[in-house]
């Protein structure tokens, strides 16, 4: 039992470490369910192989997440945001000047390990009538997010024709060029393509 406060509560202090595991877990969880995904798939990623990886139990895990859709749609989410801010963190001061870095950095957001979970759970969301839904959203509200930082960062003004679909274009480009990475790192030509569309957004953007 907890130490009594002077106004006869149980002592707060017991309770904030507590708070601090269970936060720490389910971080746990997550990053380690992206990696599960990322790595062998949504069929050889159970709740107990993300549990024993966590270093957590199988019943922990299920306080923390009910369902195995519970646990994958909130694992590839929490990855997207940290990789947003991230993204964000990379250029405080805006980066309209130096585009051609403003695109690498998206492009590396399509060849990372999150792209890589997230397209298992794409995969596995169009055979499971549960997922389809949720990560429907989900990749919905990431690409809006997305879309959001790249405008952003390149101080593009969509209200100017060609504009908007020149950025959606880029992140399509982007998303490309993470699927060719699933199965060869073609590191080469992905810089020699970073290149040129750094070239057509300073076309575009600046004419």
């Amino acid at each position: 039992m907890g130490a009594v406060t002077t106004d006869g509560g149980v002592d707060r202090v017991d309770r904030v470490p507590k708070q601090d595991r269970s936060r720490a877990t389910r971080q746990r969880l997550l990053e380690a369910a992206v990696a599960c995904l990322a790595e062998h798939g949504w069929a050889g990623s159970t709740v107990s192989v993300v549990a024993e990886r966590a270093g957590v139990s199988r019943g922990a895990a299920q306080h923390h997440f009910p369902t195995r859709e519970d646990l994958f749609t909130a694992a590839v989410e929490y990855v997207a945001e940290e990789r947003s801010t991230a993204l964000r963190a990379l250029f405080p001061q805006g980066a309209a000047g130096d585009r051609r870095a403003v695109v690498s950095a998206l492009v590396d957001l399509y060849t990372g390990p999150l792209f890589r979970a997230a397209l298992h759970l794409w995969v596995a969301a169009s055979n499971e009538d549960q997922l389809r839904p949720r990560v429907t959203e989900l990749e919905a509200r990431v690409g809006r997010e997305t879309h959001r930082i790249a405008v952003d960062l390149l101080a593009a003004d969509e209200t100017r024709p060609g504009v908007r679909e020149t950025v959606q274009g880029l992140l399509d480009m982007a998303r490309g060029l993470g699927l060719a990475n699933l199965l060869t790192d073609d590191g080469g030509r992905r810089e020699r393509v970073v290149a040129q569309w750094a070239e057509i957004l300073d076309q575009v953007l600046t004419d």
